[in-house]
C-alpha cells in the first residue's frame, strides 16, 4: 500500500508515520509491503498526486485545517483523479465528520490517534480497494454501496455487503452486521427502495441479505404461534417469516 500523509505539523506527521510501522508490523506478512509520503499542505499534496494520480497512492491520511485551501479542498480536488486513491482524515476536529463522508471518505479519525483505531481505518481501506470476487448473486449489483451510521458521536461508512439484516423497531430501525448492531432513522421501506436487490422481505418488520439465507424452520413464537423462521449465515438468532413471504424465501433458497 502506497500512502500520502498530509498535514501541515511535522510533529502529527512523524506520529502517524511511527503508527504506521507499528500497524505494518501486525499485518500479515504479505500485506507489509508499505510505502509513505508525505506532503504539509494541499499544493505539494497535488504536485505529488499530479493530474494522472502521481505515484499510484492507495491512501491518503488528510489532515483538514490547514494554511491555504484545506483538507476538504484537497479531497474535492482528488475526486476529478482518474483513480483516486481513498481517504481518511484525521483531524482534531469531530465538527466535520458529515461533510467528510459526503467526499467519499473511507473514515474519520480524530486526533490523537490511536494502532488500534487506524489499523481499523486501514482495514476499511483494503476491504474497499480489494473488494472479494463477486458471487453469482452479486455480480450484477452497484459496487459500493454504503449506509452512513452516526452512533454516539461517530459517523462511519458502513459497507451494505456486511449487513445481514434491517428490522423495524418502533421508530427505529436495526441494522445488523455478524459483529454488531446499528440503530438508524428511517422507514424499512425507504430501505427495501434504496437496496431491493441484495435483500428480502420476510416480514413487515425485516428485511435480510439474499446472500446470508441459508435455512427455513418451522418456529414457534409466543405472540403469533408456530409459523416460519429463516436462518442466517453468520448470526444465531432465528427471525420470523410471515406466511405471506413463506414462498419467496423458498425460492430464494432454490436459488
Amino acid at each position: 500500500m502506497n500512502i500520502l500523509i498530509v498535514d501541515d505539523e511535522a510533529l502529527a506527521r512523524s506520529r502517524l508515520r511511527t503508527l504506521l510501522a507499528d500497524c505494518r508490523d501486525a499485518l500479515p506478512a504479505h500485506q507489509q509491503r508499505t510505502t509513505v509520503a508525505e506532503a504539509s499542505n494541499t499544493a505539494e499534496a497535488l504536485a505529488l498526486l499530479g493530474p494522472t494520480g502521481g505515484k499510484g497512492f492507495d491512501l491518503v491520511l488528510l489532515d483538514i485545517h490547514m494554511p491555504g485551501q484545506d483538507g476538504l479542498a484537497l479531497a474535492h480536488a482528488m475526486q476529478a483523479l482518474p483513480q483516486p486513491p481513498a481517504i481518511v482524515f484525521v483531524t482534531a476536529h469531530a465538527d466535520h465528520a458529515v461533510s467528510a463522508f459526503e467526499l467519499d471518505a473511507v473514515d474519520y479519525l480524530t486526533k490523537p490517534v490511536r494502532r488500534e483505531r487506524l489499523l481499523q481505518a486501514i482495514a476499511k481501506v483494503q476491504r474497499t480497494t480489494r473488494p472479494p470476487a463477486p458471487t453469482a448473486a452479486s455480480a450484477a449489483l452497484p459496487e459500493g454501496e454504503t449506509l452512513l451510521i452516526q452512533d454516539r458521536g461517530r459517523t462511519e461508512r458502513l459497507p451494505v455487503a456486511e449487513v445481514l439484516y434491517f428490522k423495524a423497531e418502533q421508530k427505529y430501525v436495526t441494522v445488523r452486521t455478524a459483529t454488531r448492531s446499528y440503530i438508524v432513522d428511517g422507514a424499512l421501506s425507504d430501505l427495501e427502495a434504496r437496496f431491493a436487490p441484495r435483500f428480502l422481505r420476510i416480514h413487515r418488520n425485516a428485511l435480510v441479505a439474499r446472500r446470508a439465507v441459508r435455512a427455513l424452520e418451522k418456529h414457534y413464537d409466543a405472540e403469533e404461534g408456530e409459523g416460519w423462521a429463516v436462518r442466517l449465515q453468520g448470526s444465531t438468532e432465528l427471525l420470523a417469516v410471515s406466511r405471506r413471504q413463506v414462498a419467496a424465501v423458498r425460492e430464494e433458497l432454490a436459488r
